[in-house]
């Protein structure tokens, strides 16, 4: 069995709680400091603060819903659109060789923001788990986080609103 080690996250498991559900604060008049990459009426995406690769998304409906079977056909839709967007952008911006999709619903299951439901893009590369996080608890972002979002930014704002 392979293990995704992610002690970098720590700062994220060790903060408080935030006050406010990440997903449903309006972005700020910043984009960039909010992370979000792209929101229509139904959906959005955001950049993962704190990832486990570089590229790192999580898409999420806009109304407030910790469980799946909640997201009405027009969500489900929306946010299964992004999925399938954010990825051919991916494929352009950051070249990777493969992806982790998925959602963590529920405390149990490891949701970090288990009140509100989201589905995490990961890029995946061959060779992106080396010998690093194990010995070191290192692992090497070879990207900052403000040059990602810059960069995926260009692409998202091709998307047109709905």
């Amino acid at each position: 069995m392979k293990q995704l080690w992610a002690p970098w996250r720590l700062e994220y498991i060790l903060s408080p709680p935030p006050e406010a559900c990440i997903f449903c604060k309006k972005p700020a008049d910043n984009l960039k400091n909010s992370l979000v990459l792209y929101r229509n009426n139904l959906s959005g995406v955001i950049l993962n603060k704190y990832p486990y690769n570089n590229g790192h998304l999580l898409v999420y409906p806009l109304r407030h819903l910790p469980n799946i079977e909640d997201l009405s056909q027009e969500e489900s839709a929306s946010i299964f659109e992004l999925i399938r967007e954010s990825t051919t952008i991916l494929k352009k911006a950051i070249n990777p060789e493969g992806f982790n999709i998925g959602a963590n619903i529920g405390k149990a299951a490891g949701a970090g923001v288990d009140s509100h439901i989201h589905f995490h893009i990961i890029p995946r590369w061959s060779g992106d788990v080396n010998f690093m996080p194990l010995l070191a608890e290192v692992k090497a972002m070879p990207e900052h986080l403000q040059e990602s979002y810059r960069k995926l930014s260009l692409y998202f704002q091709k998307i047109p609103r709905t």
